[in-house]
């Protein structure tokens, strides 16, 4: 039998939320960028009550800890924490491009994907991948850049690409910044698929991935943009 998961987002505009009960998922989910606050905890009681099941009943929490919307993930992870100081729960933190790389490879698998996120300020928070032995392997850690400072096809090269490799392009920073990102490589309608981050692929990719879950106190955001800093709760 599957653990019972509850995952939540709010790291970009999408706020969702999935549950895993046995072998189903129950999600919400909606664009709504100035109401994560309002609308993340009635999402979570939504999807519990549809499952019959309460809080206490939930083996674990998942979070998109970022990169993306400075508010957003501080939201999320400030959430994630009280439900699980609430439930006595452990906590997995899932990153933004994570999910969307995953999220980008269900449908169109390919030997390397190149995950964007639009940071806002001119930049994008990126993250190279690679399928191997069926599995989607990140090639470095996640960063910010200026979209037209990127040399995306020597980034690749560098990882080991080669030209009849195929490339997924996924993320809504290649809709912000396609022209700019493209200058490299070549991007096409069939290789490209502007998709948000979702609750229930931070599901999968912590399952799938192993992420290791960690005490509510020690959950971090992921912001990548060094002068950014976090506060935990008062009094953790």
């Amino acid at each position: 039998m599957k653990p019972t998961l509850l995952a939540i987002d709010t790291s970009t505009e999408n706020c969702s939320v999935a549950l895993q009960v046995d072998n189903t998922v129950i999600s919400r989910e909606m664009e709504s960028p100035r109401e994560h606050s309002q609308r993340l905890l009635p999402f979570v009681q939504a999807v519990l009550e549809e499952a019959d099941i309460k809080l206490s009943d939930v083996d674990g929490l998942i979070v998109g800890i970022g990169p993306g919307s400075f508010t957003g993930v501080r939201i999320g992870v400030s959430i994630a924490q009280g439900l699980a100081f609430g439930a006595s729960l452990k906590v997995n933190g899932v990153s933004s491009l994570d999910a969307m790389a995953l999220e980008g490879s269900q449908n169109r698998v390919t030997d390397w994907i190149i995950s964007a996120i639009d940071a806002r300020m001119g930049e994008v928070y990126w993250r190279v991948y690679q399928h191997r032995d069926g599995h989607l392997q990140a090639c470095a850690t996640a960063k910010v850049d200026k979209p037209e400072q990127l040399n995306l096809a020597a980034e690749l090269e560098r990882h080991g690409y080669q030209a009849s490799e195929s490339i997924g392009y996924v993320g809504t920073g290649w809709e912000t910044y396609r022209e700019q990102l493209a200058a490299t490589v070549s991007v096409t309608p069939q290789s490209l698929n502007c998709v948000l981050p979702t609750a229930e692929a931070m599901l999968r990719w912590a399952q799938l991935y192993n992420e290791p879950a960690v005490a509510a106190d020690e959950l971090e955001p992921l912001y990548v943009r060094n002068e950014v800093t976090w506060k935990k709760l008062p009094g953790r």
